[in-house]
């Protein structure tokens, strides 16, 4: 990974900034507070503060965005297979033997956290890079660098809630697996949670890929789900790396879905042991639950699945914006 190159210390400066914020502890994790209409824990804005400084985008640059729990992990694999396929074989990816985590990281969770400034030009070109902050938080550079790349994956609200409830779980950043799960669902409807509110996340992201489609590819999880060689296909022409007509007829788009696809990921040592250290430590095994569309069912009462999507409903207005919410 990329090394420091200098420090920027959280200064009793930003420190006052957070405190006039009015942060608020919510059930689900620490101290969150409201900055330009998005809520953020106190490392996650200082990071996202350097990053907006520091980061020079250039053109050969691919960012990857998403909200957390929306398919974050797997659009990694897919991206970096695509992108790397000439530099490694299926049969000798770093995916067997790295977590998609290390091989395409955050930008504000991982190399900016702590004040880290990090040499991102030593960086092999092209350089994928991850992140959850809103299209609006992005640094100039990358909104306004003609020729770098942003793919964004929106996933339906009732399966992003159940699934960051089951992560905060797994992590040990709830305190009891067997609270109550409607408070958190309250604050995720009113959108205090890290990134929030969800729908202004997506919107952000789609209307910037209505405006500019050469520039973001706005991509859905349930589509991937319900036809992962199609998307594999579209990401690679989207980044200017196409298949080929013989990569077609030699099964590449298959077998790269088949290295990313959820079971061949979970199933791999270096995805069940182990831990990354970002703004939390977290598990490997953490990224690999489930992966179902509609397993929201399994937590979540009629009429909060009800309450959800309508408000989901409310707030996309006249985007154009649609999810599938389905139950398995």
């Amino acid at each position: 990974m990329s090394s420091s190159t200098e420090v920027e210390q959280k200064d009793d400066h930003f420190e006052e900034l957070f405190q006039r914020l009015q942060p608020k502890k919510p059930v689900a994790g620490g101290l969150v507070a409201n900055y330009q209409g998005v809520w953020f824990y106190a490392d996650l804005l200082q990071a996202t503060l350097t990053f907006q400084k520091h980061f020079k985008a250039i053109d050969s640059d691919i960012i990857l965005a998403s909200m957390p729990k929306s398919g974050t992990t797997w659009l990694k694999a897919l991206t970096f297979s695509i992108v790397n396929r000439n530099n490694h074989s299926v049969d000798d990816s770093p995916l067997l033997f790295s977590n998609p985590h290390y091989l395409v990281p955050f930008l504000e969770i991982y190399l900016y956290k702590d004040g880290n400034i990090p040499d991102i030009d030593s960086m092999p070109c092209p350089r994928i890079l991850a992140t959850h902050l809103p299209y609006q938080f992005l640094p100039s550079s990358i909104l306004d660098c003609s020729n770098c790349r942003i793919i964004y994956l929106c996933r339906n609200p009732l399966d992003v809630f159940t699934s960051l409830l089951q992560f905060l779980l797994q992590n040990g950043l709830i305190s009891s697996p067997s609270m109550s799960i409607d408070v958190p669902f309250e604050e995720f409807c009113q959108g205090i949670h890290p990134y929030g509110p969800f729908w202004d996340h997506c919107l952000g992201y789609w209307d910037a890929s209505l405006k500019n489609p050469q520039k973001v590819l706005f991509l859905k999880y349930e589509d991937l789900k319900k036809d992962v060689n199609s998307s594999v296909k579209k990401i690679a022409d989207f980044l200017g790396y196409p298949f080929s007509a013989e990569e077609q007829e030699a099964g590449l788009v298959e077998e790269i879905a088949m290295l990313c696809s959820f079971e061949n990921l979970k199933n791999l040592d270096c995805n069940k042991e182990g831990e990354i250290h970002g703004a939390f430590r977290v598990k490997h095994s953490s990224f690999f639950r489930k992966a179902e569309v509609g397993d929201w069912v399994n937590v979540l009462t009629p009429s909060m699945a009800n309450r959800l999507e309508k408000l989901f409903q409310e707030k996309l207005g006249e985007s154009g914006l649609t999810l599938e919410i389905k139950s398995k």
